[in-house]
């Protein structure tokens, strides 16, 4: 979330930035914003005016009482008496113009960093890297992933419907080996890149998903256990970002490097066609997310090694990927530059993403009041950052299609020790 004083200062900034995300009605959000901070400005000077004055007057009250001034005092008590109904109803005003200012600031994005390229959608994205030359070739006969764990019983769809619905995959046998194995992987990276590792709830309560920007712009995607009030977790971000969640940190006390696997829950509505079959698009997934607290000095630094962190894993597993630079369009509500990792799939012959690496500055930490100690003695807004480190569904998906033969697939030299074989045959 934006500061106020940040938008008053910088409106044009904030207008241009939401016009770069396609922001229809940029103007009147802004407008809105101010005019409700306008409004809670003047109630407030009216309600302290009228309180300081009681003040006073109660101070004159008792002295004229100790000057045997009864009638005097009574007088100004009943001033005072008759303030009471105006200062409720300022009160009140004040309570609902905070909730109304608060909800309209919920509304506006993240400024994008100037990096950001213009575009409407993902097909506007910028090709940040790109190593389409080395692409694997297969030959007529190669089969996409689904059809290569129906082959070599590793998932099954069929029973994932049965148990639950559409969109809920049942990993067996050597496929639940593979995908443990990749998430023992991918945590022992984090820990020793310097991440501490944390295994948190599921289910967050809704300050939690409001405070890292779930709520309320991708409330319709997330599962919500209504009786309880509950959401089900979309990545692991969430319940791992918000353990800074109003807390006040010293400088010396960064970076905070955080990592947590999860199950990710994501209703994924309106998606349909070949582009989401088999594991391309799911509605229950494993992920390893890796956070980042950090000084706003250091973050884009910090964002770029993340993006090399993801990119050694990416070597390791010997799939080729491309980075891309997300455009205003396609931007995060909350981001101000991301980086979106797509791994190749040779069978399917397209792009999949498998990680987006995102810089929020201080628009997740405002919300969740994220703040440190400076050398100035002063209280600022810590910048965090989160990245995928990775999602396996799409990753299990191009390792099964690019390293598929005739013997049958090949796994990877730095994940056989933790999946315990060689080849799926």
């Amino acid at each position: 979330m934006l500061q106020v004083n940040f938008i008053r200062d910088n409106k044009e900034q904030v207008i241009a930035g939401m016009q770069t995300r396609n922001y229809k009605g940029a103007q009147l959000a802004v407008d809105k914003v101010l005019m409700l901070d306008d409004q809670r400005k003047s109630t407030q000077t009216e309600l302290d005016t009228i309180l300081a004055a009681n003040n006073k007057i109660s101070k004159e009250i008792g002295g004229l009482y100790k000057q045997g001034k009864r009638d005097e005092a009574e007088g100004l008590k009943a001033q005072v008496e008759s303030q009471k109904g105006r200062v409720k109803e300022l009160e009140e005003e004040m309570r609902q113009v905070k909730v109304k200012l608060r909800d309209a600031l919920l509304e506006i994005p993240n400024v994008p960093h100037p990096n950001v390229p213009p575009g409407n959608t993902d097909e506007d994205n910028e090709v940040f890297q790109d190593w389409s030359k080395d692409l694997p070739e297969m030959g007529a006969d190669a089969q996409p992933h689904w059809e290569l764990g129906k082959k070599y019983n590793l998932f099954d769809f069929e029973l994932g419907v049965k148990i639950t619905g559409a969109g809920f995959p049942l990993f067996r046998g050597r496929g639940a080996r593979l995908q443990r194995g990749l998430i023992n992987f991918f945590l022992d990276a984090a820990h020793k890149a310097g991440y501490e590792e944390f295994m948190p709830p599921l289910l967050v309560n809704e300050d939690s998903a409001r405070a890292t920007g779930q709520l309320p712009d991708k409330e319709g995607q997330m599962y919500h256990a209504t009786k309880d009030n509950l959401y089900l977790i979309p990545t692991a971000e969430v319940p791992v970002t918000n353990i800074c969640r109003d807390v006040i940190l010293n400088e010396k006390d960064f970076p905070i490097k955080m990592t947590g696997h999860t199950p990710c829950f994501r209703r994924e509505a309106g998606s349909y066609g070949k582009e989401v079959k088999g594991l391309n698009r799911v509605h229950q997934f494993e992920k390893v997310e890796i956070v980042q607290v950090v000084h706003p000095e250091k973050s884009y630094e910090v964002l770029q090694e993340m993006v090399k962190y993801v990119e050694g894993l990416l070597q390791q597993l010997k799939l080729p990927y491309r980075i891309l630079t997300l455009c205003g369009g396609d931007l995060g509500f909350t981001s101000a530059l991301t980086y979106d990792f797509e791994v190749y799939s040779a069978a399917q012959k397209r792009w999949l993403e498998v990680s987006s690496i995102s810089n929020f500055e201080t628009y997740q930490s405002n919300r969740l009041k994220v703040r440190f100690k400076g050398s100035d003695k002063k209280t600022h807004l810590a910048h965090t950052l989160n990245g995928s480190a990775l999602a396996l569904p799409r990753i299990i998906a191009a390792l099964l299609e690019n390293n598929q033969t005739a013997e049958g697939i090949k796994i990877p030299k730095a994940i056989q020790s933790y999946v315990g074989m060689e080849i799926i045959s």
